[in-house]
């Protein structure tokens, strides 16, 4: 039961794109440019998106902003697609009750950024508790014109 709701929790984060960014870091790169400066803010305010979309439990967002190739890492190692999050998310069967994100760093490298975040959540899949402290790493490209999640991992923390 623990490692079905692990996976469970795991999908949901990972199709959030993440949390509200609380505390946002650039990281330091020489000469960062006013473009690189609006990436980071698309990216943040995805992340925003990603939380309120979890919260709503509204699985059209992950429908919308996952590419077809998606692929993430579970805590216990277990690999999920796009198909398998957003299922998840539609079961209603996973509820938060709130999450908080700290320690952001978003990095821009083009057409793609890495988001690297702490996540603590409070919630309960079928009824047990799942709540703690999370790290993760996501990677966006954009495509078309358009912010996708191709890759996310997260860890169990402390």
């Amino acid at each position: 039961m623990t490692n079905k709701c692990l996976l469970l929790l795991f999908c949901v984060l990972a199709a959030l794109p993440a949390f509200s960014a609380q505390h946002v870091a650039l990281h330091p790169r020489p000469g960062l440019d006013s473009g690189e400066q609006e990436v980071i803010r698309q990216i943040v305010d995805m992340e925003r998106q990603a939380k309120d979309a979890s919260l709503r439990r509204d699985a059209d967002f992950s429908v919308r902003t996952l590419a077809e190739d998606y692929v993430a890492i579970t805590p216990l190692g277990q690999v999920t697609t796009k198909q398998e999050t957003i299922t998840a998310r539609r079961s209603g069967q996973l509820r938060y009750e709130a999450m908080n994100v700290t320690d952001m760093v978003v990095r821009v490298y083009g057409d793609t950024a890495v988001v690297t975040a702490r996540a603590d959540v409070k919630g309960h899949q079928l009824g047990e508790d799942f709540s703690g402290p999370y790290r993760y790493t996501r990677v966006w490209v954009r495509r078309n014109g358009h912010w996708q999640t191709v890759s996310y991992q997260a860890t169990v923390t402390q």
